[in-house]
């Protein structure tokens, strides 16, 4: 297995319905793909330190599990997957930082 693990930094405050909203909108494209066979988003958990972050800011952090490199490279292509992105980015902009991996133990 393949671990994806995104980190989503939107620009500006999101009112917690619409980061839910989000997410559950990537899950959705992510698991009608399917490729995806683990899906795990959860909020990040603001401390005093993130105010020195040299890059960004993580507002949640998004894991998706698939089978192999192919069903990997098959995610990024997923049917519906970009207008789910640009209707997203249009409304709260936000930058995306991910590592992709074997499990961790």
């Amino acid at each position: 297995m393949i671990h994806h693990t995104m980190i989503v930094s939107f620009t500006e405050s999101i009112p917690d319905a619409e980061l839910d909203q989000f997410l559950s909108d990537i899950e959705q494209v992510m698991r009608d793909s399917g490729h995806v066979q683990t899906f795990a988003a959860r909020r990040n958990i603001p401390v005093p330190a993130d105010d020195h972050s040299p890059v960004l800011v993580a507002t949640a952090i998004v894991r998706l599990g698939v089978a192999d490199l192919d069903a990997l490279n098959a995610s990024f292509t997923v049917p519906g997957l970009g207008e789910v992105i640009q209707r997203w980015q249009s409304r709260y902009p936000y930058k995306v930082v991910w590592a992709n991996h074997e499990p961790l133990s």
